[in-house]
């Protein structure tokens, strides 16, 4: 008996052990992807609303490999879902918008940001309000600081009047969100507020930019 219960510990620690070997496998394969895209890509973060549609819309520019939902812009460690939702955290439903410099520049992101939001209103992009929906272009370097408010005050003139909030901040740390949020919209095209609200922004974006649209 004593035989038979060694052998099945044995047999379950075997199997441990090679579980835990490819889970380490898998765990290695996408830290080398996202290295492999930290080498040969840029990345820009923004903040306008729910990281949903955002995603969505950047993720359909020509140039842009991946867009990445998360956070940014807070004060707290590791935040998540629900603890940004009691706006308690000081962070930003976030985009991390990995893009080809060769096809497509930081400016044109930043034509795209502006161009897919309500950069006037306060904490909040209809139907979604609080702190951590509010607008922001974060900047990783003075050049980039420089093209975002530059197209700031050329808005401000030529269409805003003055009236933009968008936040322009240095980007410090961005926090990937939970698994569920990634690619939500694609991948839940009949939920109700995808529905009724990621796909109409989408489509309002691509009728106002086609020439920027992948093919």
């Amino acid at each position: 008996m004593k035989v038979l219960k060694f052998a099945a510990t044995l047999g379950v620690s075997l199997v441990l052990i090679a579980c835990f070997g490819f889970s380490k496998k898998i765990d290695k394969q996408k830290e080398s992807k996202l290295l492999l895209q930290n080498k040969n890509t840029k990345v820009a973060y923004f903040a306008s609303g729910c990281f949903w549609c955002v995603e969505a819309v950047f993720e359909s520019v020509s140039g842009v490999e991946e867009a990445v939902s998360g956070y940014a812009g807070g004060h707290t460690l590791n935040p998540t879902y629900n603890s940004i939702g009691t706006g308690k955290t000081g962070h930003a439903e976030t985009v991390a918008v990995y893009y080809n410099p060769n096809k497509v520049s930081f400016k044109t992101l930043v034509k795209v940001f502006f161009g897919s939001h309500d950069p006037t209103t306060v904490n909040g992009q209809h139907p979604d309000y609080g702190t951590q929906y509010r607008s922001i272009a974060f900047y990783s370097n003075e050049t980039e600081k420089k093209i975002i408010e530059t197209m700031i005050s050329k808005l401000n003139k030529e269409v805003y009047k003055g009236n933009i909030v968008t936040e322009v901040t240095k980007h410090t740390k961005f926090y990937k969100a939970e698994e569920y949020h990634q690619d939500f919209e694609r991948r839940n095209p009949n939920q109700g507020y995808v529905k009724a609200v990621s796909i109409p922004r989408l489509n309002r974006f691509k009728a106002k930019f086609p020439e920027l649209l992948k093919h």
